[in-house]
């Protein structure tokens, strides 16, 4: 991966692959044969987020794959923040899955990843058929209280020079975390490094914005299918929940309610669990590839 510094590689070995969407080249790691597992980040994040699951889970029947969204990570960088939305980044996904040929996925989704890969299920025709939640929110919204996070987002000006000026919130990524040295050294450089030119920097100003704030928020009328999708969905869920995550926290109450049969794993993690619960993320995606298999 000679695209990547000395110091990712290191920690993230793995071979690169291009797809061209609608919205733009998509860059993804393909590795092993079997069952497919989709793994899906969030806001800032990338496919590095998932090198502990993907490590995990090598040698095992699976084919792990692990997109980074448009926008981030190696994936192309829209030019304007108006550009992203709940519908593209879902589209982009879908084609990947076709594209790709992914029938019975275990698909994993965590933070922006959960909307966007119940977006693509609603509309796959059924390829998913495991699931692994992890600290995001496959339901419309209820309430419109957000967070601190995102509320600045929206602050005019001040907003703007901090998300591409200073590449926020690339460096304080550790305080949503357990712990907060989980993200630190090269792992925190490797999270800013595809990030590095100010140029490159609309996807999270436009992801924090992108969450529902108000009912007519247009996000809402783009979740309706995925929380349709989630609250039909028949098949073996497993919950995996960072309890010290300062933004979805909270948001594995309703998940309960909707998937009362998912068997829950509360963590002292916070909103990356991938970086600080490794192990308990690759047990689920064993368990619900099994409870396929059964």
């Amino acid at each position: 991966m000679s695209e990547l510094p000395a110091f990712i590689a290191r920690q993230y070995p793995y071979r690169s692959h291009h797809l061209p969407t609608r919205f733009g080249r998509m860059h993804y790691v393909d590795q092993g044969t079997g069952r497919p597992v989709l793994l899906l980040h969030g806001n800032p994040t990338w496919s590095f987020l998932y090198r502990k699951v993907i490590a995990g889970l090598e040698g095992d029947p699976y084919r792990v794959v692990a997109p980074d969204l448009i926008g981030l990570g190696l994936s192309d960088k829209p030019r304007s923040v108006q550009e992203h939305s709940l519908r593209r980044h879902g589209e982009a996904l879908l084609e990947l899955v076709e594209a790709l040929d992914l029938k019975d996925v275990v698909l994993g989704v965590q933070d922006w990843g959960g909307p966007m890969g119940a977006w693509m299920a609603a509309r796959a025709g059924g390829r998913v058929t495991g699931l692994v939640v992890m600290n995001t929110s496959l339901l419309s919204p209820e309430r419109f209280r957000t967070t601190k996070f995102h509320r600045f987002s929206r602050m005019p000006v001040v907003s703007d020079v901090a998300f591409r000026l200073f590449n926020f919130p690339i460096p304080v990524l550790g305080r949503a975390q357990g712990d907060p040295g989980s993200i630190s050294g090269d792992v925190a450089r490797a999270y800013a490094w595809p990030l590095r030119r100010v140029r490159d920097r609309e996807a999270p100003l436009a992801l924090a914005r992108m969450v529902p704030s108000y009912p007519e928020h247009p996000t809402v009328a783009e979740m309706v299918a995925g929380d349709a999708w989630a609250r039909g969905f028949s098949g073996p869920v497993e919950l995996v929940w960072g309890m010290k995550d300062p933004i979805l926290g909270r948001a594995l109450k309703r998940h309960r309610e909707v998937f009362p049969q998912a068997r829950v794993t509360e963590t002292q993690a916070g909103h990356f669990l991938q970086e600080e619960v490794p192990e308990e993320i690759i047990a689920a995606i064993r368990r619900v590839a099994e409870a396929l298999r059964g």
